[in-house]
């Protein structure tokens, strides 16, 4: 229980509560029909979200539950395992357990840096994918397994389009969209449509198909026992439905806290989110995560504290154990329409209306992903679009390094002495400059131009410019120090000891491979040794 818990606060936590679980029904509904596992399913995935991962979670306000790019993996998951629940919800298990390590590792906090062209292609693309796959009930045709069927098998829906299904869902998607806000503050836009769209097609009878039935009292407890030899499968899909919820429940988390004035603890949630989701799985639920919509209603409507998601979740029960006969009557096509509204508020207008003005190697991997996410694969979609982002930005950051191979370079603070050097040596001292991070994307650089080097006497390595250096730079620059010894060239390294170069460079054996003089922090000095070095040869 909060601190300084009241009869105010249990109140706003009450009705909070309430009107979230209103919210959440139509869409619990929809969700489990959609993903192929049945109405019910959706109710009891609402359920073990809400009140789990409310008890157990980092952010108090934050109401949890089936959401659309947790269903769209879950159906996934459907269709690589057909007719195996057990498989199905293995994957829900599983990806629940990984949640709870993400908290306990302190997975949080990385999660921000997930790149946002990534982030937005694949919500757009589940967006469509939602959009797509509603098309079929929404037009009185069988609901298809994937995007790229239900496209191919539009023309013959559309040809044999139930005209009853099409005003059904009209009238339906007419009440989300166009339902004023001060309206739907009172009554939400879902559960007025659910409500409208199903009393049009019972008081007319209209020929449509229903949800159907669904069973009465408390769900029963089964540990999803599958097969080991699939858990090649099953990883791969509960990885990606894990780090889909993460994302899903902290972008949410962010919204409670600009809305609340607070600050989540981002770990906790995590492992919050991780219970419910194995909740889930041991009662036949679907996944779920923290979800936007909801979360901004029961703030709204005065909840403040996790009471007011447990009690949206205890609504839900409620409904479930004395209302299910009366939900069996839900027409499809209403459902169909709410989640139409579902899926284009989940498109990223943001990233849209700026499109023209996005650069181009973002939009690329904006696209990229949007692509794969709806026709290929939601996992591979994840990991082209991370792995694209990733190139793209070493690119940008090894193309702003700098590396420069030279003699000595003309400076007023040591202008005299590199006179001196240049005229007497012949330039027999050359100076690699280094400018920028010297990375995996620069090593390619530094090699190219060790052949520059064929001839001269000492080279200084001047890495005072490098901010830092990771294991790729490290090896390249002990390859290029062999190499330059084995061409019997003297080299010198300059690094800024400030940012902690030479302690690593020294701890990883450069101290043995340069000699006690190899690794200078002035560039002056270094000049100093190099003129020593040449006299010496020279005598």
């Amino acid at each position: 229980m909060e601190n300084g818990y009241s009869l105010r606060t249990f109140k706003g936590d009450f009705f909070g509560g309430l009107t979230a679980g209103v919210v959440a029904l139509p869409l619990a509904l929809a969700f489990g029909v959609a993903s192929g596992f049945g109405a019910v399913a959706g109710l009891y995935g609402a359920i073990a979200l809400g009140f789990f991962a409310a008890l157990a979670g980092g952010t108090p306000t934050q109401v949890s539950g089936p959401t659309g790019p947790m269903t769209v993996i879950f159906a996934a998951a459907i269709v690589a395992f057909p007719g195996d629940a057990s498989a199905v919800l293995g994957v829900v298990f599983l990806a629940g357990i990984l949640q709870i390590v993400f908290g306990f590792v302190k997975v949080g906090v990385f999660i921000r840096y997930m790149p946002y062209p990534v982030i937005s292609g694949f919500m757009s693309g589940i967006g469509v994918i939602i959009i797509l796959l509603q098309l079929h009930p929404l037009l009185g045709a069988d609901s298809v397994g994937s995007p790229l069927i239900a496209v191919l098998n539009l023309p013959a829906s559309v040809a044999n389009v139930n005209l009853y299904s099409l005003v059904l869902a009209l009238i339906t998607m007419g009440i989300v969209f166009l339902t004023p806000s001060r309206i739907s503050r009172i009554v939400p836009s879902p559960l007025l449509a659910l409500l409208g769209g199903s009393m049009v097609s019972i008081i007319f009878n209209f020929p449509v198909a229903v949800i159907g039935e669904i069973p009465s009292g408390l769900p029963e407890f089964a540990f999803p026992l599958f097969s080991v030899t699939l858990l090649p499968k099953i990883v791969p899909m509960a990885l990606a439905l894990a780090v889909l919820g993460v994302i899903d429940s902290l972008l949410t988390s962010v919204v409670a806290d600009s809305m609340t004035k607070t600050k989540h603890n981002s770990n906790r949630e995590l492992i919050g989110q991780g219970i419910g989701n194995i909740v889930a799985s041991l009662i036949g639920g679907l996944p779920g995560a923290g979800a936007t919509m909801r979360t901004v209603v029961n703030v709204k409507a005065g909840g403040t504290s996790r009471i007011s998601g447990m009690t949206h979740a205890l609504f839900l029960l409620a409904i479930l154990l004395g209302l299910g006969r009366y939900a069996a009557l839900i027409p499809l096509p209403v459902l169909a329409g709410i989640l139409m509204k579902v899926g284009v508020d989940i498109l990223d207008y943001r990233l849209l209306r700026m499109v023209k003005r996005v650069p181009r190697q973002d939009l690329t991997v904006m696209l990229t992903v949007f692509v794969i996410t709806v026709f290929v694969d939601l996992i591979v979609a994840v990991g082209v679009g991370v792995t694209l982002a990733s190139l793209m930005i070493t690119y940008r950051i090894s193309s702003q390094s700098k590396i420069d191979v030279k003699g000595v370079p003309h400076q007023d603070w040591h202008r005299d002495l590199e006179k001196t050097l240049e005229n007497e040596t012949d330039y027999g001292i050359r100076t690699i400059s280094v400018m920028g991070p010297f990375f995996f994307g620069t090593t390619a650089k530094m090699q190219e131009h060790v052949s520059k080097l064929i001839g001269t006497k000492v080279v200084i390595i001047n890495c005072l410019d490098v901010p830092f250096m990771d294991l790729s730079g490290y090896f390249a620059l002990s390859e290029m120090i062999d190499r330059l010894k084995n061409e019997k060239i003297k080299p010198i390294l300059v690094v800024n000891e400030d940012v902690g170069l030479r302690e690593q460079m020294m701890a990883m054996g450069y101290g043995d491979l340069l000699g006690p003089d190899g690794i200078q922090s002035d560039y002056n000095d270094a000049l100093h040794l190099a003129w020593e070095y040449l006299d010496y040869d020279g005598k």
